[in-house]
């Protein structure tokens, strides 16, 4: 008796077991982890720019370049009608050295930025830095945009 070694359907026509099921597959398909991996790359470009922390200003533009900074400052933001908040919660004037004074994580050399609307009265945010400075605080900054080149 002859038989041949490795040839398909060998054997008069005999059928492999298992009902002649496909041999499964070892090769893994990319295709679909790409569409997914370019849906969750668009929803973070989409939602990045809406995850910006603070209240919403128009600050005043100048000529200053940006600060390089590694931890994230306090900030305390007055609006064009005078209201002040600390970070995002509104709080009344005379309470922002106690505030500080009670967030401040290094003390009294903690970083305050102070984001102050173009249109803002002047004396509010004045009155604003010198309350932080009277609470002990002096490392405070003013907020500005920088003007686009022409």
């Amino acid at each position: 008796m002859g038989m041949s070694v490795g040839a398909k359907n060998s054997g008069g026509g005999r059928r492999r077991r298992g009902g002649g099921k496909k041999a499964p597959i070892s090769e893994i398909n990319v295709t679909p982890m790409v569409d997914v991996m370019l849906v969750l790359l668009i929803i973070f470009m989409v939602a990045a720019p809406l995850m910006t922390v603070g209240v919403p200003l128009d600050l005043p533009k100048t000529q200053a370049k940006a600060l390089n900074a590694d931890t994230q400052p306090i900030t305390v933001s007055v609006k064009a009608d005078g209201q002040v908040y600390l970070q995002e919660t509104a709080i009344p004037i005379e309470e922002i050295a106690a505030k500080l004074q009670a967030v401040a994580t290094t003390g009294y050399t903690e970083r305050i930025f102070v984001r102050g609307d173009g249109n803002a009265p002047y004396g509010i945010i004045a009155d604003v830095m010198s309350r932080i400075q009277a609470g002990g605080f002096t490392n405070i900054g003013l907020v500005t945009e920088q003007k686009p080149d022409r």
